[in-house]
């Protein structure tokens, strides 16, 4: 069994995923302090790496540390949209009046 880490990489404004310590997928954000608020705009899974479930352990590992920094999430990602609409327990994450948008009610 392969050992999958989800680490945040800031310098690249990306969540990572790796396998075995290889660089497997991503998940590209903007962050923005100011309104204690993340925007996962882009999510990408290398095609060797397709088919394992990746991306979703992607989000979840990714969103599960956002939860912990207190942030909000926008999801523009089309993925990580949903990802959320199928994980109702994290739609907490995206503030009430943006919901809407993003068609989570």
């Amino acid at each position: 069994m392969s050992d999958v880490t989800v680490k945040d990489n800031p310098a690249e404004n990306r969540y990572e995923v790796l396998v075995d310590g290889e660089l497997a997928g991503f998940a590209d954000y903007r962050l923005l302090l100011d309104e204690n608020r993340i925007d996962f705009i882009h999510t990408e899974v290398f095609e060797q790496f397709g088919g394992q479930g990746l991306a979703g352990k992607l989000a979840k590992g990714s969103l599960d540390e956002v939860r912990t920094r207190g942030l909000a999430v926008r999801p523009y990602c089309p993925f990580y949209k949903g990802w959320i609409q199928k994980h109702p327990e994290y739609v907490d994450l995206v503030p009430e009046d943006q919901r809407e948008k993003f068609e989570l009610v």
